[in-house]
Parts: C-alpha cells; sequence; structure tokens
C-alpha cells in the first residue's frame, strides 16, 4: 500500500450537521409495496416544488470493480422497475455491459428523506427508447446526435460546432433520428430503502427486499 503524505491543510466540517425534526417512518404506516411508497413521496417532493425531484445518483461499477457514480434523471417508475435514459456508450453504458447490475439513490434534504434501490438493469425496448426520444425537446434530441458522451474532447469548440452542423441539417424539419447508442435502461429492484431523518441522529430506516416467491419482506434497520 502506498504511503499517504502528510497533509498540510485540511478543512475540518466537523461542527457542520443538522438535527432532523420533520418526520418519522413507521411500519404501520408504509405502503406493503414499495413503489406505491416511492412514488408517494416522489409526490411529496413535486409538491414541496423542490427542484428536479427525480433526480438520482446512480452508481454502477467498472471491470475492476470500483465504484463509479454520476447524477441522472428518472424518467419512468412501475412495478417494472425505474427508468433513465443515456447513451449506451457512455462510461455508464459501458459499465453495465460489463457488469448489469446497479444502485440509485434519492436525496431530498428539504424533505429529510432518502431513497436507496439495488438491483438488475437491463435495456428497454427500442419502442420505448424510440417513444421517449420523440417527445424530448428538439435542442436535446441534437444533443444525443451531437455528443459521443463520456468520450475525450479536444475543445468545446468540437461539440458546438457538431451542434450547428445538425441544426443546419435538419432545419424546418422535426424528424430528428434517435441514434442506436441512445436508449433507455431499467433498474428491476431487489431492494429498496426509505430514510427518513430523526432527532439525536436516531433515523428511520425501513428496507423492503423482493421475496424469493412473491412479494415484499419488510425489515426495520438501525440508524
Amino acid at each position: 500500500m502506498a504511503e499517504i503524505t502528510k497533509q498540510t491543510h485540511c478543512l475540518s466540517l466537523a461542527d457542520l450537521r443538522a438535527e432532523y425534526r420533520l418526520g418519522e417512518l413507521n411500519e404501520a404506516n408504509c405502503d406493503s409495496n414499495p413503489i406505491v411508497q416511492f412514488e408517494t413521496w416522489l409526490k411529496h417532493a413535486q409538491a414541496a416544488d423542490l427542484k428536479e425531484p427525480n433526480a438520482m445518483t446512480l452508481a454502477t461499477a467498472t471491470a475492476a470493480g470500483r465504484p463509479s457514480a454520476r447524477v441522472v434523471l428518472l424518467k419512468e417508475v412501475s412495478e417494472n422497475g425505474f427508468v433513465f435514459y443515456t447513451n449506451y456508450e457512455s462510461r455508464k453504458g459501458r459499465e453495465l455491459a460489463l457488469n448489469p447490475f446497479a444502485a440509485l439513490t434519492f436525496y431530498w434534504p428539504e424533505l429529510e428523506r432518502q431513497v436507496r434501490v439495488e438491483g438488475s438493469v437491463t435495456r428497454t425496448s427500442p419502442e420505448q427508447s424510440e417513444a421517449y426520444f420523440r417527445v424530448r425537446p428538439r435542442a436535446s434530441r441534437l444533443g444525443a446526435l451531437a455528443s459521443n458522451q463520456s468520450q475525450v474532447l479536444p475543445s468545446r469548440d468540437v461539440i458546438e460546432a457538431r451542434m450547428r452542423e445538425l441544426e443546419m441539417r435538419y432545419a424546418g424539419s422535426d424528424e430528428i433520428p434517435r441514434p442506436d447508442s441512445w436508449g433507455g435502461y431499467c433498474v428491476f429492484p431487489e431492494v429498496i430503502e426509505f430514510w427518513q431523518g430523526r432527532k439525536s441522529r436516531l433515523h428511520d430506516r425501513i428496507r423492503y427486499t423482493r421475496a424469493a416467491t412473491q412479494g415484499w419482506k419488510i425489515e426495520r434497520l438501525a440508524p
């Protein structure tokens, strides 16, 4: 193991803390279906007028087993899972091709709530990806064509020139083709955990684990 060099400067955040008092989470007031429970919490986040309440951290793993994470946007949730869209040739796409499992984290600090999801990942059908692509804003569709996501760029001028070229090519037309490398992923949940902040750091944690046969096992975890 490489020797850790002595730091000459350290920014201490030891005194940065908040007390959580907004709510509680009990087994009695949780829905038996975690998808329904999630939809309820997401609606609360929307009603609180939070910016991008559908933002979630997506964690994947490299071929060497190293974690890799970024924030993406949830676009659909159902009994089938949690759906987001991206470039299949991006870093996350390449990692999911090698290891089709992922974790999601939603954090709504204004509500003192967090949701964690773990599960397997599959691509959505071309038809589903096409349907969503067509309702995206025009600039976003052109951007998907312009960008080879996660690839090294010599400068921003390159991507902006590519965008101008595409704007000219499709001027006056709304028929912008979806790239074959662009589409959706669905995270099929095996574990979903709901976290509600509580005072004295004695937070509420309720975990749903998919049963081997049918339904969900509900357990309380220590904070």
